[in-house]
């Protein structure tokens, strides 16, 4: 399940944001608007519904994020992140104390609308390669402390994800080499880089020409990332990759959308990084329903 993979790591950055979510909407004084008008033994339950179709992300911090405002909330899951939710789905059903429902609902909606968002647009690229050999990829466009949760909802989209920041890959862009003062050769770049990465990280490096991949090669990376090919040139690279280091693997990127992702994979690349993933993902319409009010206090 997809699910497993949201493990420490994805929960520490939960919580930190789920603090800091919390910190800035109730400052000391708290929910002023349900202080003044819901009496704090009154209970109910509540229910995360689909108010559109997409695929869902973000149920554990959705749940996080009651557990820490108030531990007596009880969260009944409905549907688990990765699946595809239609227009009226119950999502999630939520249980506690009134205050704390009302007080949490904008915040737990913020992230479960954000990642679930991601998600569906992760999953309309993936389905889009579909029958070709290519894998869409996420990149480090995203919001500050929000790269882990980010890249789990690509992963519930059945995206993969590239390197998780500059510590854990090397890529050697463009800017790299203009800045590099040994030498200009690309190749020359990636054989530094070889010697001193630590033992297992890939090595890739960008380039935007025939000539410059040609370069490339010559250094053995792990991945040459085509930079803002054209259709013609990504077809050409991958048949120079082809006769001259086929266990290269290559990656499209620059500009991919929907309506260009399908002709890109077609072309033989291995690779698809989309920035829009998380960048430019819209909202998944989730909303908060009422159920029903529970009688006194539970025991």
């Amino acid at each position: 399940m997809i699910e497993d993979t949201f493990l420490a790591p994805e929960r520490s950055a939960a919580q930190t944001l789920i603090e800091l979510a919390f910190a800035e909407d109730l400052d000391s004084r708290g929910d002023l608007t349900c202080a003044a008008l819901i009496r704090p033994d009154e209970q109910a339950v509540v229910q995360v519904v689909a108010r559109s179709k997409g695929i869902l992300s973000g149920s554990p911090v959705g749940e996080m994020a009651f557990a820490h405002l108030d531990p007596s909330v009880t969260w009944e899951p409905n549907r688990r992140d990765g699946e595809l939710v239609s227009r009226g789905t119950v999502v999630a059903t939520v249980m506690g104390p009134l205050r704390s429902l009302l007080t949490g609902e904008r915040t737990m909606l913020n992230f479960m609308t954000h990642l679930s968002g991601v998600a569906t647009v992760t999953r309309q690229f993936v389905d889009a390669v579909q029958g070709s050999r290519a894998k869409i990829l996420d990149t480090r466009k995203t919001f500050p402390g929000w790269r882990l949760l980010e890249k789990y909802a690509v992963r519930c989209g059945g995206g993969t994800n590239h390197r998780m920041g500059l510590y854990d890959g090397v890529l050697i862009k463009d800017n790299h080499i203009a800045a590099w003062s040994e030498s200009s050769s690309i190749a020359a770049a990636v054989e530094t880089a070889r010697q001193f990465a630590p033992s297992g990280v890939s090595i890739e490096v960008e380039v935007d020409s025939i000539e410059q991949l040609k370069d490339a090669i010559q250094g053995h990376p792990d991945i040459v990332l085509l930079d803002n090919m054209d259709l013609d040139s990504l077809r050409a690279s991958v048949a120079v990759r082809d006769r001259l280091a086929p266990k290269i693997l290559l990656e499209a990127s620059g500009g991919v959308t929907l309506a260009t992702v399908t002709a890109i994979a077609q072309t033989g690349v291995e690779r698809i990084s989309v920035g829009a993933l998380t960048h430019s993902a819209p909202a998944l319409d989730l909303a908060f329903d009422w159920k029903s009010r529970i009688q006194g206090k539970q025991q």
